[in-house]
């Protein structure tokens, strides 16, 4: 199959849903020749903002265990955004099996009506055997749907609880999502998915669990008054608030915080450079898969294999092994 990547651009530039949904398969191919003209296209959509500069748009990050109702979230929250006149992409991230590889992706049936929606487009994808709770890609559909001219883009984990902390490498807000009752609630204290969030949101505080919810949000805003201050965060940041994605009620209290957050953000420079540390991140990242890319072909897959074999036997531990590896890859680059 032909890429004509000229028409790809153009065609992303315009915000056509699906020029945008090619790209991205584009982008999460394996395809050696796919991933340079990957490479291309983003380059080439740097300059689709005004005055040649990439266009921005606010990457909202959202978590939770299973069940927690993300989906329903999304579903309430995006189209409460739309009916504002925004254009809201929403990127799912969907588990992928250890064993088949195979992911359901049935995002866009548990959200069938911003499914619908013209001002709304959902992409869900495979995590494959990339941790975090995102995709290895996911960076890069974020920004083909910022270049595309999206307003918000919300990022949805995988769900798996307190490892998901890459998603806040991408994002410029991180929120997670909490059931009432769900469990310790003084798992606030600890280190890890609880320490990047900017907003805590108790769903489901509607029926009989809104009493429940509130003692829930309560435990938490007191565990987050323990959390050390973080720099980018005005006084009364992070908060945890309640919200019923069934009932539509507490989201657009919830929007509003955002916006004051990025709002502060954006007037004393917390903003630009946490973008910048992210770029940063994701240089550093790409180098590593880059490396490790490298190790499966050539001699350093042979010497790789031997050594694999050594441990196996138990002959060598895995680090020694390791120091190996690596000696024997500085000695051929000399």
């Amino acid at each position: 199959m032909t890429i004509d990547i000229a028409q790809l651009e153009a065609g992303i530039v315009k915000g056509e849903r699906r020029a945008l949904s090619r790209a991205i398969t584009l982008i999460e191919s394996s395809r050696t020749d796919h991933r340079a003209i990957a490479v291309d296209l983003i380059e080439r959509l740097k300059t689709a903002g005004p005055d040649g500069q990439p266009r921005q748009a606010l990457r909202i990050g959202l978590s939770g265990t299973p069940g927690v109702g993300k989906s329903t979230f999304i579903e309430g929250f995006g189209g409460m955004l739309t009916s504002q006149g925004l254009r809201v992409a929403v990127l799912a991230v969907d588990p992928s099996s250890a064993r088949s590889g195979g992911s359901i992706l049935g995002d866009k049936t548990r959200m069938d009506l911003l499914s619908r929606d013209p001002n709304a487009f959902i992409r869900p994808s495979p995590s494959q055997t990339h941790l975090g709770g995102v995709g290895r890609r996911t960076r890069e559909a974020v920004s083909l749907c910022e270049a595309a001219g999206y307003d918000v883009v919300l990022i949805e984990t995988v769900g798996v609880g307190q490892s998901e902390t890459v998603v806040a490498e991408m994002s410029d807000l991180f929120l997670l999502l909490l059931a009432p009752a769900g469990g310790d609630e003084l798992q606030g204290v600890k280190r890890g998915i609880m320490e990047i969030a900017d907003l805590i949101l108790i769903n489901k505080a509607d029926g009989d669990l809104k009493a429940t919810a509130t003692r829930t949000c309560a435990d938490y805003a007191g565990a987050l008054r323990l959390l050390r201050k973080r720099p980018q965060d005005p006084k009364g940041f992070p908060k945890a608030m309640m919200v019923s994605a069934l009932e539509m009620s507490g989201l657009t209290s919830a929007w509003d915080e955002m916006q004051a957050l990025t709002e502060w953000r954006r007037d004393t420079g917390h903003w630009a450079a946490r973008r910048a540390e992210q770029a940063r991140y994701w240089f550093a990242e790409e180098v590593r898969q880059g490396l490790l890319a490298r190790l499966q072909t050539g001699p350093a897959r042979a010497a790789m294999q031997a050594l694999g074999d050594e441990v196996a036997a138990g002959h060598v531990t895995p680090s020694v092994a390791a120091a190996q590896l690596l000696r024997q890859i500085g000695e051929t680059q000399r």
